[in-house]
């Protein structure tokens, strides 16, 4: 069992220490059953299916990603938006919906939405 995310931002400290463990199944549980992912490729991931299609592939590198930088969950209501600058200066921003038990899931990701000029 995967500790739940009680505020919005718990969401993003999941993804990055489950992803340096490699749990594509963890990465799936942070998100709805019929969220959409958008990996900043052009590519749309829709669903836990096609999420755990995405993240064997992204895992295969075994990428170790650093904390972001987040900003303050804007919310409303049962959502909430939440963003992190990223250390490459790329930004992400993620729409999240509080579920019945009071934690969060992400509903939409785009991994990078505006992109850094300088690497």
């Amino acid at each position: 069992m995967y500790q739940p995310a009680k505020d919005p931002n718990d969401l993003e400290k999941f993804f990055v220490e489950r992803a340096n463990a490699g749990d594509v199944e963890g990465l799936v549980c942070l998100y709805e059953f019929d969220a959409t992912l958008d990996s900043g490729d052009g590519k749309v991931a829709q669903g836990h299916e096609e999420i755990r299609s995405f993240f064997i592939k992204f895992l295969s590198s075994k990428p170790q990603l650093l904390p972001s930088k987040q900003a303050k969950p804007l919310l409303s209501g049962e959502l909430a938006l939440t963003s992190s600058r990223l250390h490459n200066g790329d930004v992400t921003a993620e729409i999240a919906r509080r579920q019945s038990d009071g934690s969060w899931l992400w509903v939409v990701d785009h991994f990078a939405i505006g992109k850094s000029e300088v690497r």
